[in-house]
């Protein structure tokens, strides 16, 4: 069975997110730039197989370490914010 992959070692950068799809990351990604917070996409995906598992899948976001605290803080509370979907399913019953 495959080991998840651990995250790079990155001088001065540290990983926030890991996935297992790109859109997830780039989303996320998209997010701390709109609160002006630099960040990059490592991915270790194969697009030649479409592997979505394991180790030749995850998908990395980095942050400077300067801007790990705040980078952290946006992303819980973007996943905070967001309705859980059995909440929206009983507000239609």
């Amino acid at each position: 069975m495959l080991k998840g992959a651990e995250p790079n070692k990155i001088k001065n950068w540290v990983c926030i997110l890991e996935k297992g799809t790109e859109y997830e990351v780039e989303l996320a990604k998209s997010y701390l730039a709109s609160l002006r917070i630099p960040s990059n996409i490592l991915s270790k995906r194969d697009s030649s197989y479409s592997l979505n598992i394991g180790e030749m899948s995850m998908v990395y976001l980095y942050v400077p370490v300067e801007f790990e605290k705040k980078a952290r803080k946006a992303l819980s509370e973007l996943q905070g914010s967001a309705p859980a979907e059995n909440e929206t399913d009983t507000e239609n019953e």
